[in-house]
């Protein structure tokens, strides 16, 4: 029988840390990774001391690495079931069919970024095409940044980006949802709103050189940072049940508990604030409360 301590469930920052705090106390550890990180495609990860700008695959083979010094066992596939047995075990499966089981369970499966419609956005995603100023801004500071933003306001972020640079134009590909009192204050702070639709994306290899509208009219632009939503990368939260918050991220406590006795959350999957580091710690946080659980448990 497949049995383990603990299953993580997602192979990036959140889970792979946790997955070292609980190799380091002598758990049986599983972890599962399909590879498909959120940031996969970025230039480099920013915002982590003694990592800024590191590749994400680089990163992850560290990481990876690391585990493997604890005892941590990695399967490279997909949970596609989970369910809750009963008090202190939690079934789950692979796409092949196969089942393992755990007294705890960690989901740290991520986000996937609503990427736009738009001919062209895939080809720049990562490298000039962006969805976090805090995280790729800096390196297109003072430059001809865009804002996409087609199904949801633009203006935060529009105003968010002048921290930046000067020159940054809102694009609302075919919508026209701005306030009258929103235009004023964005042509106040120079910030030009484009309402026509935008027929793609142009540049060379993968840096963006100009935005194209309907009628070939076309607008010069360095980066393009959008606002478009995200969702979940697995289903396996609602399959067990836990509870979501509008936003579509899974609800937990401050020790990344969920309402799911044994189910513990961790990662962009459960916050707002969508950075590395912060995934990371949450993934400690998570792995140091699953492990005292695990105590109190053999107490009784």
């Amino acid at each position: 029988m497949n049995s383990y301590d603990v299953i993580i469930i997602g192979g990036g920052p959140a889970g792979l840390n946790a997955a070292v705090v609980l190799g380091r106390c002598l758990r049986k550890v599983l972890l599962f990774d399909t590879g498909k990180g959120r940031n996969i495609q970025s230039h480099g990860l920013h915002n982590y001391l003694t990592r800024d700008g590191i590749l994400p695959l680089e990163f992850r083979k560290l990481a990876q690495n690391e585990v493997k010094k604890y005892g941590v066992r990695t399967i490279n596939d997909e949970i596609v079931y989970a369910r809750h047995r009963a008090k202190n075990q939690f079934e789950v499966k692979d796409r092949k069919g196969n089942q393992y089981f755990a007294r705890k369970l960690l989901i740290a499966t991520g986000l996937r970024d609503n990427l736009p419609a738009v001919e062209g956005m895939s080809t720049f995603f990562g490298k000039s095409v962006f969805h976090c100023p805090y995280c790729d801004a800096w390196e297109v500071r003072n430059k001809k940044l865009g804002v996409y933003a087609k199904s949801k306001n633009g203006m935060p972020l529009s105003l968010s980006l002048r921290t930046w640079s000067n020159d940054i134009t809102l694009f609302c590909d075919g919508r026209n949802y701005l306030k009258e009192q929103e235009k004023k204050l964005l042509h106040r702070l120079g910030i030009q709103v484009v309402t026509q639709k935008i027929s793609c994306l142009e540049g060379k290899g993968t840096q963006l050189r100009r935005v194209v509208l309907t009628g070939n009219e076309t607008k010069p632009c360095d980066a393009l940072f959008f606002v478009n939503g995200y969702h979940q990368q697995a289903d396996v939260l609602r399959m067990l049940g836990c509870e979501m918050s509008s936003k579509g991220v899974a609800l937990t406590n401050r020790q990344q508990q969920t309402n799911i006795p044994g189910l513990y959350v961790a990662g962009d999957v459960a916050k707002d604030m969508h950075f590395v580091v912060v995934a990371a710690a949450e993934g400690a946080k998570a792995a140091v409360s699953i492990n005292k659980e695990l105590q109190q448990e053999k107490l009784f």
